[in-house]
């Protein structure tokens, strides 16, 4: 917080989500008054969602509404009380396997939900709107680590084209409306308190209860494992990291902002990528325990490898995530023994 600067109120959507739980923490933790938005859809536990709402609730600087993205008058009535100075957008139908099943809930979420969140921050003139994206953006692309400047023009799942249509939706806003806006791409986040859906949940879970694991394209997967804490740091220290339309057009060597915007996008990533076989045996290392491996076939829309360039993000705040995934998967499992009680 800025020296003689009151608490600034910062609207988070998707609270009682993984990420946003973990953000929405961090804010209050440094004496920021926060707003949560969220659906509590039952795509999977809705009792988690609440624990993790329950707990942010304890703070006097947190309040919360229930109300999906799509309901643009509920959601307009609680900004519009709230009055935010910053909006981060972190609500959206995830998981990219459930894209194939229930392609039209993503455009409910994603995009109707987003240009709604987009909407309020125009009119409510913020200071900064930060949405996220996905590493599933870069869908086919070959060439990595994944840079932020380079085309993401081929995306493998609705879900990924979603998030693109996100990109292109909020850059037209930033240009139009002179609306600060950063957009950050995730990498394969885990941690505690995470999804059931996750592949680490899913991992733990199965293994304790003797149940087979799937592992698709027979295990021959590498992935940029970023811990939530290390993400929602970066988005933190994003938060001050304001784009501004840059002069005459002319950008920076290496900076994904745009000519003709105050607009950005940034990967946040551990710039390591680690192979899935590799993350397994720690799981099992850690459990003490072997799993029951089920080897499979590359899944429809899925990619063989993602993999984070994080130079940008360490250069707009100094910051790069960079927990070791031994160390994340431990710190999840003594979370997971303790919440479930096993």
């Amino acid at each position: 917080m800025e020296k003689g600067q009151g608490p600034r109120k910062v609207l988070i959507t998707g609270t009682a989500g993984f990420i946003g739980f973990h953000l929405a923490r961090l804010l209050l933790a440094e004496g920021f008054e926060v707003q949560g938005y969220d659906g509590m859809t039952d795509y999977y536990d809705v009792n988690l969602k609440r624990r993790r709402h329950a707990m942010l609730l304890q703070n006097p600087n947190f309040k919360a509404v229930e109300g999906m993205l799509e309901d643009q008058a509920r959601f307009d009535a609680m900004a519009n009380e709230f009055q935010p100075d910053i909006i981060v957008h972190l609500a959206a139908q995830a998981g990219v396997r459930y894209s194939l099943e229930n392609p039209r809930a993503y455009l409910d979420a994603n995009v109707i939900g987003a240009f709604n969140v987009m909407e309020a921050a125009r009119r409510l003139e913020v200071k900064h709107l930060l949405m996220a994206s996905t590493s599933s953006v870069y869908g086919a692309n070959e060439l990595m680590p994944f840079t932020e400047t380079e085309k993401a023009d081929t995306q493998l799942t609705i879900y990924a084209a979603t998030k693109k249509a996100n990109e292109s939706m909020a850059h037209a806003y930033a240009h139009l409306w002179s609306l600060p806006t950063t957009m950050f791409r995730f990498f394969t986040v885990y941690g505690t308190w995470g999804r059931p859906d996750l592949a680490l949940y899913k991992f733990v879970a199965a293994i304790l209860e003797d149940r087979p694991i799937d592992i698709y394209n027979h295990g021959d997967m590498y992935r940029d494992f970023t811990y939530v804490d290390d993400l929602v740091r970066g988005i933190r220290l994003l938060i001050d990291a304001v784009p501004v339309r840059p002069v005459d057009g002319v950008v920076p060597e290496g900076d994904s902002l745009s000519p003709v915007a105050p607009f950005r996008i940034v990967n946040i990533g551990n710039s390591d990528k680690v192979r899935l076989l590799d993350f397994i045996d720690a799981i099992e290392d850690c459990l003490g325990k072997k799993a029951i491996r089920n080897y499979m076939e590359m899944q429809k829309g899925d990619v063989p490898a993602t993999w984070a360039d994080a130079s940008l993000l360490q250069h707009l705040t100094g910051y790069r995530p960079n927990t070791d995934f031994r160390d994340g998967i431990a710190r999840f499992v003594e979370w997971y023994r303790a919440y479930y009680g096993k």
